[in-house]
Formats: C-alpha cells, sequence, structure tokens
C-alpha cells in the first residue's frame, strides 16, 4: 500500500508538467500553422496584386505613338503599333507582363548569375556557364548587330524596363518570394537567352568525352555498335531513293586519341547532371517534328505546314505566343521570352518550323603544353593563355572566383572535369567572328522563298532543319546553322593531332535544301537529312530514325489532307519498332530455357500487341521496361558503374540492332542464349518496374506520367497541386511521333493551310501568363494534354472577333 501511494502521488506530479508540454505543443502546432496559412495568404495576395492590366489605358514614356493591345480568348496579345520601334517596346512591355521572373532568370542561368540568387547549390552551375565564356560570347554577339537590329533590341529593352519601373511595388510573385528586385534589361540579355537556346540543342562536347572513355574500354569494333551514325530506316528529305528498306552500309571505326591514357580516372559521371544533356527520358532527346506537303496532296489545294517543337517541359512555358503588326510586318507565332520579334510561325505571305539539324559544331582539343605553361597554337607557335577571372555571387555562402582561360582554339573546360589532368580546349562556332548578328527580323519579313534563304543564309545556330510553306503554293527545306569544314573528317572524340584542324564552316549553299519536290512531301525529324555519300558531313550523331520514318510512311500514300490530319499525326503514338521489340521478347520468352507463368503471360501480351503506346496499354508497359534495363545489362557487365557514360541520340536504333542481330560479343555472361536473355530482361523490367502480378492489369500510361511543376511553387505543399499539372498518365513514348517524356515532349503545336490564314492552329503546353492566378496560366493545358488545339487569329477581322481584352498603351 505505501509503495502504491508512493507511484500515485509521483504520476499525480508528473501529471500537471506532461499537461503543460502538450498545451505548448500544441500551441507551437497551431503557432506554426498560422505562420503557414499567413504565408500561404501573403502569396496568394502578392499574385492577385501582380496580375497585369488588360484593359484600359496606360501611359508609357518611351513611346512616339499609342499602341493597341488586343488579347484573344487565350491571353494571346496581339500588338498593333504605327511604327516598328513602338511595335517592340510594347512587345517587351508585354511579355514582362506576363513572364518577368521567366525573363530575369533565363538571362541569370545563361550569364551564370544564378547563385546570386539562389544560393550555393548553383555554383556548379555557374561555374560551367563561366568557363563557357556565355556572358562574353553574347557580348560579342551583340557588338556584332548593325544598326537596325540593334535597335529593335534597344526597343524591346526599353518595353520590359518601362514595366519594371512602374511595377516596383507590385512585381511578380517569385521576385517577391526570393526578396530581390530585377535589374534592368539590356540587349545583351536577349543575345544571353538567344545563347542558351543554342547551348541546349548544339552541346555535344560531354557526349565526345564519355565516348572517349567508352571506347577505351570496349575497344573501337564494339564501341562502333553504340555510336551509330544514321541508319537503314532514315528518310533524308532530299534524298530521290529514301533508304528506308534494306540496312545501310557498316560504319568504320572510330579513331581513339592516343593522350587519353593519362586521365583513366576522369570522373565523368557528374557531366550530364552538370549540362543537362542527359535525355529526359529513353529516346528523348531535344527534337521535334515538322512536315510540309503541296497543295496537290491537301483538300484545300493549299500548301500546309505543320510543325511541333519537343523540349524539356518548364513552367512558364519556355514559348510566349504573339501577333506583331505595324507598317512592314505583320507576323504571328512563338517568341522565345527576351527575345524580340517572332521565332516560328507565319507572316502574309511564308510560314515557317523548325527541328534541330544536332549539326556538329564542337570539338575538343588537348593541347600540348611546354615547360613554361604555354600552348602550342594553331600557327605552331608557343604562346601564353588568356586569363579572365570572374567572380561568383553566392547568396548565403562565400563567392567564388572563377579563372576563364582561352587558347586562339577557344575556352579551356579542364577545371569543369573532376580529375582531367589534359588541358582540354572546347571550339565552337559560337565563338567564330563568322556567328553574327541575329537575322529575325530579315526572317519574319520575307515575302518569298528566295527571301526566306536569303535571310536563313545569316542564321548561324543552333543548327537547325527549316521547313517552308507560302501563298502561291511551293514548299521547301534548308538546313541552317555554322557547321565547320573538316577537311580532316569528323571527330567523335578528343583531338590530339594537327590533322583536325576547322576550315572555315560549309558554305550556306552545300547545306542540304529542297523546293517543290514532285512528290509534293518534306519532313524532319532530327534524323539523318543528308543522303549517301553527301560531300559535307554535317555530324556523327543524328537522331532515332523512327519518328521520320513514322511521318513519311503516314503521309506518302494520302491525299485530301486536312489540318484534322496534320493533328492526328502530331499526336500519333504507334511505335513500329516497340511492336518488332514486342515480336522479339515473345519469341525470346517462347524459346529460353526457364520461363515461368508470369513470363509466358507477358509473352502473350506481347506477341498480339497492335505497336499503340496508349495509356490503357499492358504490352506497351512490358516493353518499356524491357528498354529501361537493356542497356545496364547489357553495358554493366563490361563497364561497371560507367555504363551509364553512354549517351547517343540514336541509342534504341543501336540497341534495336544488337537486339535483331543478336551478335556474340554483345551476350551478356550467365545467359547461354540470346532468348535466355530477352527472358531474363522483361523478367528484370517487370520487376524494377514494379508490376502488378496479373500484368494484364498494367497500364503504361500511370508508369510513364508527365509531371510539369513551378520550379518554386511546387516546392511549397499548398500551392504544389494547383500551380503544376500533377502526375497525369500519358500515351506515347520516345519513339512515337508524339514524343514524350515525364519532363519533355512538345512544347507547342502548330498547322496553317494557306487557304484560310485565320484557319491556322497554334497552342503551347500550360498558358500565357507566368502568374498562377491568371485565367491564362494553365488554360491551354487541357488543349496540349487532350491532343487538340484552337485558332490563332491573324486578319483584323479575325482579331476583333475573338478580342476580349484591349489595352491602349498612349505616350
Amino acid at each position: 500500500m505505501g509503495l502504491g501511494r508512493n507511484v500515485e502521488v509521483e504520476e499525480e506530479r508528473g501529471h500537471p508538467v506532461l499537461r503543460v508540454l502538450l498545451i505548448l505543443l500544441a500551441l507551437l502546432l497551431v503557432a506554426l500553422a498560422g505562420s503557414a496559412l499567413t504565408a500561404g495568404v501573403w502569396l496568394r495576395h502578392k499574385m492577385q496584386s501582380s496580375l497585369p492590366q488588360l484593359d484600359g489605358r496606360i501611359v508609357l514614356s518611351g513611346l512616339s505613338a499609342p499602341v493597341m493591345v488586343r488579347r484573344d480568348p487565350h491571353g494571346v496579345p496581339h500588338i498593333e503599333a504605327a511604327d516598328l520601334d513602338d511595335l517592340l517596346f510594347a512587345q517587351g512591355y508585354v511579355t514582362a507582363q506576363d513572364r518577368l521572373w521567366e525573363l530575369d532568370m533565363a538571362r541569370r542561368m545563361a550569364a551564370g548569375e544564378a547563385a546570386e540568387i539562389l544560393g550555393p547549390r548553383l555554383v556548379a552551375h555557374d561555374r560551367m556557364q563561366r568557363v563557357l565564356a556565355m556572358r562574353a560570347t553574347a557580348e560579342r554577339l551583340t557588338s556584332t548587330l548593325d544598326d537596325r537590329d540593334r535597335r529593335y533590341l534597344d526597343d524591346y529593352a526599353h518595353g520590359v524596363n518601362a514595366y519594371i519601373a512602374s511595377h516596383q511595388d507590385d512585381l511578380p510573385p517569385e521576385f517577391r518570394l526570393l526578396m530581390y528586385r530585377p535589374k534592368p534589361w539590356q540587349p545583351v540579355d536577349s543575345m544571353l537567352v538567344a545563347m542558351s537556346m543554342v547551348q541546349l540543342l548544339d552541346t555535344q562536347w560531354p557526349e565526345k568525352l564519355e565516348r572517349e572513355r567508352i571506347t577505351r574500354r570496349l575497344g573501337p569494333t564494339l564501341a562502333a555498335d553504340l555510336y551509330p551514325t544514321g541508319s537503314w530506316r532514315d528518310h533524308p528529305p532530299i534524298s530521290t531513293q529514301p533508304p528506308i528498306t534494306a540496312p545501310g552500309q557498316a560504319i568504320p571505326d572510330v579513331p581513339l586519341d592516343e593522350s587519353q591514357t593519362g586521365w583513366l580516372n576522369t570522373n565523368l559521371l557528374g557531366l550530364p547532371a552538370l549540362t543537362g544533356q542527359r535525355a529526359a527520358c529513353l529516346g528523348c532527346n531535344p527534337g521535334s517534328n515538322e512536315w510540309v506537303v503541296s497543295g496537290s496532296r491537301t483538300a484545300s489545294g493549299q500548301a500546309m505546314l505543320s510543325n511541333d517543337m519537343h523540349l524539356p517541359h518548364q513552367i512558364p512555358d519556355l514559348w510566349y505566343e504573339n501577333d506583331l503588326e505595324a507598317p512592314g510586318l505583320h507576323v504571328t507565332g512563338v517568341s522565345v521570352p527576351g527575345i524580340p520579334l517572332v521565332v516560328a510561325g507565319h507572316n502574309e505571305h511564308i510560314a515557317w518550323g523548325f527541328t534541330a539539324l544536332y549539326g556538329d559544331t564542337q570539338d575538343l582539343y588537348v593541347e600540348k603544353i611546354n615547360a613554361q605553361g604555354e600552348y602550342q597554337g594553331v600557327d605552331g607557335a608557343w604562346h601564353a593563355f588568356e586569363h579572365d577571372p570572374e567572380t561568383i555571387q553566392v547568396r548565403f555562402g562565400r563567392d567564388v572566383t572563377v579563372d576563364v582561360e582561352r587558347t586562339d582554339r577557344g575556352v579551356v573546360i579542364s577545371p569543369l572535369i573532376h580529375g582531367e589532368q589534359r588541358v582540354l580546349v572546347l571550339r565552337w562556332a559560337v565563338y567564330d567572328p563568322k556567328a553574327a548578328g541575329l537575322p529575325l527580323f530579315a526572317l519574319d519579313t520575307a515575302q518569298n522563298w528566295t527571301d526566306f534563304r536569303n535571310a536563313l543564309s545569316q542564321w548561324w545556330g543552333p543548327t537547325q532543319n527549316v521547313v517552308y510553306a507560302d501563298d502561291q503554293g511551293n514548299i521547301g527545306y534548308q538546313a541552317v546553322g555554322l557547321i565547320p569544314l573538316r577537311p580532316g573528317g569528323l571527330a567523335g572524340v578528343p583531338i590530339a593531332d594537327n590533322q583536325h584542324e576547322w576550315q572555315g564552316f560549309i558554305p550556306f549553299d552545300q547545306l542540304p535544301s529542297g523546293y517543290d519536290p514532285p512528290d509534293g512531301i518534306l519532313a524532319t525529324a532530327n534524323a539523318r537529312v543528308t543522303p549517301d555519300n553527301y560531300p559535307t558531313p554535317l555530324t556523327l550523331e543524328w537522331a532515332e530514325p523512327y519518328r521520320n520514318e513514322r511521318i513519311w510512311k503516314w503521309l506518302e500514300p494520302k491525299q485530301k489532307l486536312t489540318q484534322h490530319d496534320m493533328l492526328t499525326l502530331q499526336t500519333d503514338i504507334y511505335s513500329e519498332v516497340d511492336q518488332e521489340i514486342a515480336q522479339r521478347l515473345a519469341y525470346g520468352i517462347d524459346h529460353a530455357g526457364q520461363t515461368d507463368a508470369r513470363l509466358r503471360q507477358a509473352a502473350d501480351l506481347l506477341r498480339t500487341w497492335d505497336g499503340s503506346v496508349s495509356i490503357d496499354s499492358a504490352p506497351a508497359a512490358i516493353v518499356n521496361a524491357a528498354k529501361a534495363v537493356f542497356w545496364p545489362m547489357i553495358l554493366r557487365p563490361k563497364l561497371g558503374d560507367e555504363w551509364t557514360l553512354y549517351n547517343w541520340a540514336a541509342s534504341t536504333y543501336a540497341g534495336e540492332q544488337i537486339l535483331m542481330n543478336e551478335p556474340p560479343a554483345w551476350l551478356p555472361p550467365h545467359y547461354a542464349s540470346w532468348d535466355d536473355f530477352l527472358a531474363g530482361l522483361v523478367r528484370q523490367g517487370i520487376d524494377q518496374a514494379h508490376a502488378p502480378s496479373d500484368l494484364r492489369l498494367w497500364r503504361y500510361g500511370y508508369a510513364h506520367p508527365v509531371d510539369i511543376e513551378h520550379p518554386l511553387f511546387g516546392l511549397l505543399p499548398w500551392f504544389k497541386d494547383w500551380t503544376g499539372t500533377g502526375v497525369q498518365p500519358q500515351s506515347g513514348d520516345g519513339t512515337t511521333v508524339k514524343q514524350v517524356g515525364r519532363t519533355f515532349g512538345p512544347s507547342q503545336r502548330f498547322t496553317i493551310d494557306w487557304s484560310s490564314v485565320d484557319a491556322a492552329t497554334e497552342n503551347i503546353v500550360m498558358g500565357q501568363s507566368g502568374n498562377p492566378l491568371s485565367p491564362y496560366y494553365r488554360d491551354q493545358w487541357p488543349y496540349w494534354y487532350g491532343g487538340t488545339t484552337f485558332v490563332l487569329p491573324f486578319t483584323d477581322q479575325a482579331v476583333t472577333a475573338a478580342t476580349v481584352h484591349t489595352l491602349r498603351l498612349e505616350p
């Protein structure tokens, strides 16, 4: 009894303390919840207060006459001005209304100035941009502009700055969240944004380092299987006899750089993340689809053009839709926020679209160094390195100094590669004085094929395929961009000899081109565009042939084509190669030494599949799971963890050839036959993908969804769900015309039939606005996701009928 009373007394004494602690904990949780709620309310208020004025009038210093800005039901601005200077001023102002934070971050990311705002985690990125001399190159390019084009960049900058100056108290919420204000916009910032597009689409140097390492490990014969240049499936747009029915000749071995033995311990595994060059999904490399058909193949009797450019998804969108009109210019389409005028679209007489050419504009050179630390120049003499120290300002951290070194070939990139002992120099076409100007105005005002080609002859980068259709029924194709002339041949690895110096650039008239072909079709989708024995090689690395092959096969038998047909093709999800792989996997399982009920079920599903990579397809899920583990299972036995260095735009084609040809040298150990390997491939694929026990219930689209998040608001629990798309199932994969991945896909879809310019259609992914509370923030998402689209009015009558907001900008 006495002991019991003591325990009761201790418990009674402990209860008040525990009760106080619980109360304090509850109060703390309430306070935290209240603080979070207050922060959420504050952020929504800042979003609301920063919404742009879309109606009425705004007085702006810098205009010479009133400018009319009419917005259609999707918030697309149709801007009409009395002269070009006011027009581009207004374009800058209106773009800033919708995308100011995107403008600021785009120039910062390009220049290597992101850590100043985002902190230490961006230092590695900023160091790379500084070493690559992005700002210095943009400044040089800006200095090459003629008076007219420089004035237009100034006009655009004045418009952006007019918005910044008049909205210091209600800047977009991202500035408030990150607690900083944007600096004034300058013409060089527009060039920085242009440079970032060139960097995205024309960076090859990391793959040359990776290829060097893999070739050293495997030997040139096996390595050649991994790095095909073109394929028997290719259909070049200018070829009279497209080789799409028979395999082509073997590709010669790529010679190795003898000096590579001195860097075997170099760590390259971080390069893809640093440069952003690793594909967003299997087979998803930056590219696009485009085609033009003549009136002989359309229901209207007029030429028709379609273009969808495939790029990483982002919020706000990469593109901004505009309709610009002033005396001497009327053009509509998409621009890159930060760059004036229109990049792709149509004017009153011509339309054009782009796909990435993949032209090789970069080489790595191993510089020879003497005892005095000098390098041997192209002239054979010894020279001192140029040094340009730069400081990376780091928020919440110490500033970092970067020594940017140069030789007469380019910039020294060795500091970007951990453990690299050689002096590696990047030579890049954009560093050359030949890269000059910005031909967008000439392109936007071209009236015919001759004007069009004259404008494109000044296009230095990125390397592109451009298709053309005009109101007179003509269609055309032109490859563009500065691609070095290399008499010693293209080099897929770093160069340590003097036999691979550049001898200028391929003349524009020698780049692939075609006009009004007899069959009435021109199309490209990043695959090989040069016919066999073309005299001037453009690259060693073309993209997968499958999209291009499908487009040609789909178009060639058809007549009376309509815009609806074009959208059907843009959203096509049939994969011939996936279907072939499915058949091969089923055969392998049928003939393997050891199988089980689950594998036999997989084989039954695969053998009857129609090749449609649909959301609900179980066979598509099985094939893609097998493809996901194919390269690890093939390469890890030979390369270990360095198998992840393998990255090639046509890697799926390389894998297809191994699967179909079954070379003994590639059969992994512990497998008695290729059939046993294929059964093991399916088994490991479905296991790693956590497939359901009943494979019939597996749904491809839920295993391979799309998920687009805002880079800031997506980090906030109460904002993530409604500021992004959320995880949504989707159809298509890296080999379908609708080329998609989780964070990758068509960035826009455009089609014009010249029988009715006001019936032209174009949509982007999310919407025009970067403000989540704007009705134009994600109003285009249902069209993109659902595979539909809408018209982009062009004539005054159509624009007037579509107008829902009218803003008058006055001097």
